[in-house]
């Protein structure tokens, strides 16, 4: 079976229960999850039956054995893991959004024990045997200078083994303070120019591409698509999420797969999500469905239909991970989307 590896940050997620907001949860109880783009990928393809890894730098703590503990639970192979003695486990608190009110995200994750980890830390040639697809994410080098370096270091060591190289963009705006004066965005836009040319398949949100890649978007996704791989000529693939909501709890979700070798765009017809339980980790969810449908040797029509499916199951789930069977996919993608009752 072919091995997909992924490397990130993965953090406690500290969620207000239902809708509450900070002030409203705390003093109180609240939501602990584990949560981390990357991780949430090899989560959703290990639960699709991937043979898929993640690797990060988790402190020695037994609460960093939880969250190991959690991830075997659902068969991500977890030995290449570095722990600690310096470091800490990064966390993030999350307030869900309602209506016209949005989401809000509070970070603290400096000095997390994979934002400190060098490079030499990894045993490259340990965490690549086997491996057919490496992933990454734009908010690993968002997190730290050291982080960016061993990102780079990473798409140099999966490319140079032939490795295929997925990036999902994800720019977040909360992120990139590591070289002041300099501004977030330029210093995203300069960071992942330099990772891109070690890249396959680029994933990600048409803001995604405009904020850290500096290409124009007129709202013509092939036209986005083609000027992504122009800059980017080793790309074989560009992939985008497409997402217009009237509200927090009312989404349509969609997605694209543009291909570079015939400058072709397949599209995804868009999901009505009348009801969203939990939206984080759904752009995360489309990218592990877009690199399973890879891995079967899918049709581009199939893949993006895969993935576009995939995301749209997440939003129905609570937590960063996407609890989403291989059948209900193929179900929602055969117009199975009424939510009846399987008995």
């Amino acid at each position: 079976m072919s091995r997909v590896v992924t490397f990130g940050e993965i953090m406690a997620r500290i969620a207000t229960p239902g809708f509450a907001r900070f002030q409203q949860a705390m003093p109180g109880s609240v939501n602990v999850t584990f949560a981390g783009a990357e991780a949430s990928i090899a989560a959703s393809l290990a639960y699709l039956g991937i043979d898929a890894a993640f690797v990060t730098a988790l402190p020695e703590h037994a609460i960093a054995d939880a969250c190991i503990a959690d991830l075997r639970s659902l068969s991500v192979e977890t030995k290449h893991i570095l722990r600690t003695l310096e470091g800490r486990l990064g966390i993030y608190f999350l307030e869900h959004g309602a209506n016209q009110r949005g989401g809000n995200v509070i970070y603290d994750r400096d000095g997390s024990s994979v934002a400190i980890t060098p490079a030499l830390a990894y045993d490259w040639d340990a965490i690549f045997t086997g491996c057919e697809w490496f992933v990454i994410s734009g908010i690993t080098p968002a997190i730290s200078r050291n982080a960016a370096e061993v990102s780079l270091i990473a798409v140099r060591e999966a490319a140079r083994r032939k490795i295929k190289v997925v990036c999902d963009l994800n720019y977040r705006t909360k992120l990139w303070r590591w070289e002041p004066p300099l501004a977030a965005r330029d210093l995203a836009t300069r960071t992942m120019k330099t990772l891109m040319p070690f890249v396959n398949v680029f994933v990600g949100g048409a803001s995604d591409a405009t904020a850290m890649l500096g290409v124009e978007n007129t709202g013509d996704h092939h036209a986005l698509a083609a000027q992504i791989v122009q800059q980017f000529p080793n790309l074989t693939q560009v992939a985008m999420t497409v997402r217009d909501g009237s509200s927090a709890t009312m989404q349509c979700f969609g997605g694209t797969l543009y291909e570079a070798a015939t400058q072709t765009l397949h599209t995804a017809p868009p999901y009505p999500i009348t009801h969203v339980v939990d939206r984080l980790g759904a752009g995360d969810a489309f990218t592990a469905g877009l690199v399973f449908s890879f891995l079967q040797h899918s049709t581009t029509p199939t893949a993006i239909a895969f993935a576009t499916a995939a995301g749209c199951l997440a939003h129905s789930i609570e937590g960063d991970y996407n609890y989403s069977t291989r059948e209900e996919i193929e179900a929602l993608i055969q117009g199975d989307g009424g939510g009846r009752v399987s008995r």
